[in-house]
């Protein structure tokens, strides 16, 4: 049944740095409305918009169950809240001015089930966040603050986040547009990279103390920053983050904290890498990437992991168990061995630490096996039944 949206009485003009919040109605499907509307004033009212690009520029829900926008500067939001019912989960869902180029939904992960980006009308962008039934939201606990002219935070207030992994597009750091900017040109690879259909599931995978251990996955480049670039315009951004976000959520099924340092497409420079696994206190840090050489050499292919030399006996223990399970998922690819690097976020991160590169994007079966959704689930269980021996071998 459809929100009888007749029934909302939309608070304008907030003002940036006041809250606004919940206005209850009641609707045919008995939801709640957030029914507001924030902003300085759009200076130009829906009716006259025509096909306006998506006055949104960049989302994220972050690990700690906070939802923040870039927005074209001054735009008016209306955000809605619907209970969960009928085996569904609650609902948010929040309306800005103008049409994104295409409809999409991510696969969310701990208590989301879901977000999407959708076009309600040729005027509007509907970004909703569908969460797992059972959730509780306590709608009148919800406020969207306006932090900036362009920036808004919606902190979702009771949300269990312990597996929540975070998700979002675009970078909320860019200078903000002075009309509508739509989203970023690539968008999250969990839109427009496949992921394998079967379950993803822990089952066999060994097991260590629940609770002990924590571990930060750190998927290599993203944003625009896509890293290398294979046969056929595989880029490995979208691989290494597709893997990356499997291992967290194998870890976190065998009771492993994990951190990650980054959950969708956006730039994330290396020493913010660093200063969060160092600030972390982890047990471990794997930093995921592929690699390539050139166009003309598809004979090249390989797999190889990295650890800093100085940093001792056990990183070059954790290297040696991701290498040898790499392995052993990737018949016929070449063991290009165990060996000593000196990459930043391995000689900097204070924690055993190892680099893997995963197969190269250039080679011809490297690169076959990588674009499988697949294998790339294959490749997620042996990692983290690496890591998860490591773990089972500390004191």
């Amino acid at each position: 049944m459809r929100l009888n949206r007749a029934l909302l009485r939309p608070l304008t003009g907030a003002r940036l740095g006041s809250a606004v919040g919940l206005g209850s109605a009641i609707g045919l499907s008995s939801a709640v409305g957030l029914g507001f509307c924030v902003g300085l004033g759009f200076a130009l009212g829906l009716g006259t918009l025509g096909a306006q690009a998506s006055s949104l520029g960049a989302w994220a829900l972050s690990q700690q169950g906070v939802l923040e926008l870039r927005t074209s500067p001054n735009a008016e939001l209306k955000a809605f809240f619907e209970a969960g019912r009928l085996g569904r989960g609650p609902r948010l869902w929040i309306d800005l001015p103008g049409a994104p180029s295409r409809s999409r939904s991510l696969r969310g992960n701990g208590p989301l089930r879901e977000a999407r980006i959708g076009r309600p009308d040729a005027q509007t962008t509907r970004l909703v966040l569908e969460f797992q039934p059972g959730t509780s939201l306590d709608p009148q606990q919800l406020r969207l603050v306006g932090t900036a002219a362009d920036r808004w935070r919606l902190e979702l207030k009771g949300l269990a986040t312990a597996e929540l992994l975070g998700l979002g597009e675009g970078d909320l750091e860019a200078p903000a547009p002075q009309r509508y900017a739509g989203l970023a040109p690539r968008q999250s690879s969990a839109v427009l990279f496949p992921t394998s259909p079967t379950p993803l599931s822990a089952d066999g995978l060994p097991v260590v103390p629940r609770d002990r251990f924590k571990v930060v996955i750190d998927p290599g480049h993203g944003g625009p920053d896509p890293g290398a670039v294979g046969i056929g315009g595989l880029r490995e951004t979208d691989v290494v983050l597709d893997v990356s976000l499997q291992v967290a959520r194998l870890l976190q099924a065998r009771g492993v904290q994990v951190l990650m340092t980054r959950t969708s497409e956006i730039d994330v420079d290396l020493p913010p890498r660093v200063a969060l696994a160092n600030g972390s206190g982890a047990d471990a840090f794997v930093s995921i990437h592929a690699n390539a050489l050139s166009m003309n050499r598809p004979d090249v292919n390989g797999i190889e992991t990295f650890y800093f030399e100085a940093s001792g006996a056990r990183s070059r223990a954790l290297a040696s168990a991701l290498q040898r399970q790499m392995l052993a998922i990737s018949p016929g690819s070449p063991d290009r061995g165990v060996r000593t690097g000196r990459f930043f976020v391995i000689r900097r991160t204070t924690m055993p630490a190892a680099l893997i590169e995963m197969g190269f994007l250039t080679g011809a079966s490297d690169s076959r096996r990588l674009a499988e959704p697949e294998f790339r689930r294959r490749m997620a269980l042996a990692l983290a039944t690496a890591v998860l021996s490591y773990l089972g071998s500390l004191p």
